[in-house]
């Protein structure tokens, strides 16, 4: 049962009042409401941040490319009517100033730049790859990350946070051009945390300085199999005396030498005597080199080299997937409907000789470099509250899954943008949605966390976030994502996000390059 006591709407005005960092203490409005009961989790330690980096680094970002959009929690289902809620401030207006283009003059543009602080959240559920939208945002030690609560908390877990928590800014397929920022500990408001009110369906989350990667070095096979991140062997052929002085040096277990027995094949006249060397041989050719080969028949063909094998064919039957996808020399045809492929081979003598190759091993890792604040790299967008609602805003995020009619018009790569006047919105009871601002807008799932910007700057890069994507929707019902919605800013969430904004959290990389801490 929700217990939280939902807020009256005040009359109050939305003039903007200037906040700033002053020190360690950022300063808000003089009747701000007391600090709410929030809800705080720590994600991971710094030798714990290293094994989070290391899973989704290794193998070359494999991990990060088999994440799919998080959907969980994120659709209203069903007829939507818009409109109403109890979304209005709780006291004066207030603002923190974005970081990161303080010097650009804002001039008018065309085009809308997308801002360089947006970016991906990575997380896993179970065995499961996610990720949502988010964006860096200003704080004391320029390390903190804005998105959905749902997109961090989930009451179901153990610690009640989603596992191997990452932010990547400007992340493309399998690219981290600013580096990859671990999650240290998250901050949202108990009501999302412990009863999944979505009215609070926003959380802070302190990163550790990024990582990044600094280049490749040579190392002993012992670093090399205790490396957690990308790693490779590099050989090189070499001579007998120089695989037998390594062997010397190292001693024959652990010399960085591999030997190799290739096999050279030799087609000969079929007349040729049977010895350790020359055997018989087979191999798959196309049905025309089959056909134009002769048929053991005389005397007279020893002095062929091939000829056709018996039996000189094998069918068989196969899916039609596999069918299609079958680029062999087998003879593709369907027979009474069956998909078939014919395989021929011819027989043939040949002289078989085994030779020895010698080959050094140098083994290769990865190494990381700190890559510094998030703030520092990307910027930070401000952060405002207790906004009045119907005031035009962006939001961006990266729509991915196909609107319920199947079409499928995102593919999550790029961000995306929409733009509009806010309004009330009271859009699902299933999720205690009862005091949210929506806007009109058919990205799709996994904008969840995207960032709401007030007073954008497509000069700067930056404005004000006063909201992020909590729920989509279709509100005329006819399989299109027509809106979305965010919870309402107002000074319990600056009380949140301002015990966020002071927190410190520092480098995971260790002085030799590794993310792992050895145990």
């Amino acid at each position: 049962m929700n217990t939280r006591v939902k807020r009256l709407a005040l009359p109050l005005g939305g003039a903007i009042a200037a906040t700033s960092m002053i020190g360690a203490t950022l300063v808000t409005s003089a009747n701000a409401a007391a600090a709410p009961a929030k809800k705080t989790v720590s994600l991971a330690s710094a030798s714990e941040a290293r094994n989070i980096a290391g899973f989704w680094t290794a193998n070359g970002g494999a991990n990060l490319k088999a994440a799919a959009q998080y959907t969980d929690n994120a659709q209203v289902s069903g007829k939507v009517k818009l409109g109403g809620g109890d979304a209005a401030p709780d006291g004066k207006a207030g603002v923190v100033p974005p970081i990161g283009q303080e010097k650009v003059t804002p001039t008018k543009v065309k085009n809308v730049n997308l801002p360089k602080t947006i970016g991906k959240v990575f997380f896993t559920v179970g065995d499961k790859e996610y990720w949502c939208s988010a964006s860096s945002i200003q704080s004391k030690y320029h390390n903190l990350v804005s998105t959905a609560g749902h997109c961090v908390f989930d009451e179901g877990i153990q610690n009640g946070a989603l596992d191997n928590w990452v932010f990547i800014p400007g992340y493309y397929q399998g690219k981290a051009p600013w580096g990859i920022y671990v999650g240290k500990a998250a901050y949202t408001h108990y009501d999302l945390a412990v009863y999944e009110d979505f009215d609070s369906d926003y959380a802070f989350v302190t990163v550790y300085n990024g990582i990044a990667v600094g280049g490749v070095k040579a190392v002993s096979k012992e670093a090399y199999d205790a490396w957690n991140g990308y790693k490779f062997v590099d050989e090189k052929e070499i001579s007998v005396e120089e695989y037998q002085k390594l062997v010397d040096e190292f001693g024959a277990d652990k010399a960085p030498v591999r030997t190799e027995a290739p096999e050279t094949v030799k087609v000969v006249p079929w007349k040729t005597p049977y010895s350790s060397k020359v055997k018989v041989l087979y191999k798959e050719v196309t049905k025309d080199e089959y056909t134009k080969a002769p048929a053991w028949n005389s005397d007279e063909n020893f002095s062929q080299s091939k000829f056709k094998s018996f039996p000189f064919v094998k069918a068989d039957i196969v899916t039609k997937e596999a069918y299609d996808a079958y680029s062999g020399p087998g003879y593709k045809k369907i027979v009474d409907g069956a998909y078939t492929i014919e395989h021929y081979f011819l027989k043939y003598k040949a002289e078989v000789t085994a030779g020895v190759k010698y080959f050094k091993l140098t083994y290769v890792v990865e190494y990381y470099k700190d890559a510094g604040r998030l703030g520092d790299n990307v910027g930070g967008q401000g952060f405002t509250w207790n906004q009045k609602v119907g005031q035009p805003v962006y939001i961006f995020g990266y729509p991915a899954a196909p609107h319920p009619d199947g079409d499928k018009a995102f593919t999550g790569y790029t961000p995306k943008w929409c733009y509009g006047k806010t309004f009330a919105a009271a859009p699902a009871a299933a999720f205690k949605a009862e005091a949210q601002i929506g806007l009109k807008c058919s990205m799709t799932a996994g904008s969840s966390g995207g960032p709401w910007i007030l007073k954008y700057s497509s000069t700067k890069r930056l404005g004000y976030i006063n909201g992020v994507t909590s729920l989509i929707g279709d509100a005329d019902a006819n399989g299109r994502i027509d809106f979305s919605t965010s919870p309402y800013f107002d000074s319990e969430t600056y009380a949140i996000y301002k015990s966020a904004a002071n927190l410190w959290s520092g480098s995971i990389v260790a002085k030799d390059g590794s993310l792992v801490q050895k145990a």
